[in-house]
């Protein structure tokens, strides 16, 4: 078995509160129970049917507490550690935070040497499973976890004193960690998840952790606005827009000035870790870039769509519009976090679009902001896609382009960007 001393150290003989009971809060009761099943161990979630599974088919050896409802934080009083899960928010709760851990800051200090950490508000998920696939198809040990939808706990096993973990982490997941990864890569930081944070400089604070608790035999690999941060610390940086590592950008899948920023920062991560660019390069130019980032979904009654769902920040329009060229159609709008939309604002001024449609609370304020701004295009409200696409027929010719590269969240209509996606490429398709 796997080396988790660490882990096992910080948890044995605890009363032990895991914070939230969706994906990750599963996977921690799981651990418990294989590793250490003797543990007092409780359950908190404000949602009672989170614990339909575990009241349904009770476990006689180690029945769990479960704590629900309005109050379920209070539960917290009556353990010495909590497991939060990234999507419990701690803004204006009144908690001990030296009891608090996670999987994510567990793992961090068990196997930080092995460990090559991405976060930024866009980029990060591209950035993990390109590197990912640069090491695993160059023949190493690599496995991928994290933010990209694989709690780091289920992964454990697979561990050897070789392989080289690629960790995608979210703000939610780096808030409250004790070390940053051995390799860690901060890609950006726009304002994005207020309503879990409070501030955008709380948010700001929880992303930089993923450097600001390294040690003198860490890298860095940032950028120009935080480099100053890497140097304070007295770390290896990288600063990755600095590089360019004999790259073929023509024959690139992957798209955009973006793009390249972070093909760049993956590179130097492998560099950093010691492993030969050269080594990897050939495997750029078989990489598959992910689902609902700039996707070309095809061309259906003579128009091109492009899925950008997981665009949830002005910036993410911003760079789908620079690269995707001479766009008709944009689908703005959703679940509004009042994040600040003047950069879009600005630049739809400059480059308008023939046909801008918006939805939700969010698009509301862009076409309040854009009328203010004397915007000159077409812009027209919808309630849901099927509608939106009543209007893209009423209005649409050959060789128009539409793209869904919304600046912000889908909570209003959708459980996630990826379900706002496959909607929107279905009602695609299905116009053919």
């Amino acid at each position: 078995m796997v080396n988790m001393n660490t882990i096992f150290k910080r948890l044995r003989g605890k009363r032990v509160l895991i914070l939230g009971f969706g994906r990750e809060g599963k996977s921690s009761l799981a651990f418990i129970k294989k590793y250490l099943p003797h543990a007092e161990v409780g359950i908190a979630d404000k949602n009672e049917a989170a614990f339909k599974d575990l009241v349904e088919n009770p476990d006689a050896s180690n029945n769990p507490k479960l704590y629900f409802g309005d109050n379920y934080f209070d539960a917290i009083n009556d353990y010495d550690i909590v497991l939060k899960t990234p999507g419990i928010s701690l803004l204006g709760k009144d908690v001990d935070i030296s009891k608090i851990t996670s999987q994510t800051d567990l793992f961090l200090e068990e196997f930080h040497d092995q460990i090559i950490g991405i976060t930024g508000t866009k980029g990060k998920s591209t950035t993990s499973t390109l590197i990912y696939h640069l090491l695993k198809e160059s023949g190493k040990d690599a496995i991928l976890a994290g933010n990209i939808g694989i709690p780091i706990f289920d992964i454990i096993e697979q561990i050897n004193n070789k392989s080289i973990i690629v960790f995608e982490l979210s703000a939610h997941q780096l808030q409250f960690i004790h070390r940053s990864p051995h390799i860690g890569i901060l890609l950006n930081v726009f304002e994005e998840h207020l309503d879990h944070f409070g501030t955008f400089g709380a948010y700001r604070d929880a992303k930089l952790n993923i450097i600001r608790k390294m040690d003198e035999r860490d890298w860095a690999v940032t950028n120009t606005e935080f480099c100053y941060e890497a140097d304070l610390m007295m770390v290896h940086s990288l600063n990755y827009q600095y590089y360019d590592f004999d790259v073929n950008w023509d024959e690139m899948p992957l798209k955009g000035d973006h793009n390249r920023l972070n093909v760049k920062a993956a590179l130097c991560a492998i560099h950093a870790f010691g492993i030969p660019v050269e080594e990897v390069l050939p495997y750029l130019y078989t990489f598959q870039p992910l689902e609902h980032r700039q996707e070309l979904v095809g061309t259906f009654k003579g128009v091109t769509f492009y899925n950008d769902s997981i665009s949830t920040i002005p910036q993410a329009a911003i760079a789908a519009l620079q690269t995707i060229k001479n766009v008709t159609f944009l689908l703005l709008g959703g679940f509004d976090r009042e994040i600040d939309y003047s950069p879009l604002i600005e630049y739809l001024t400059k480059n308008p679009i023939k046909h801008i449609l918006y939805t939700g609370k969010a698009g509301q304020r862009m076409f309040e902001m854009l009328q203010s701004a004397g915007y000159k295009g077409d812009i027209k409200n919808f309630k849901d896609l099927n509608e939106a696409f009543e209007i893209i027929k009423s209005l649409s010719k050959p060789g128009d382009v539409c793209l869904l590269s919304p600046a912000a969240a889908s909570y209003d209509q959708y459980r996630n960007f990826e379900e706002r996606g496959r909607f929107f490429k279905k009602l695609a398709k299905d116009l053919s």
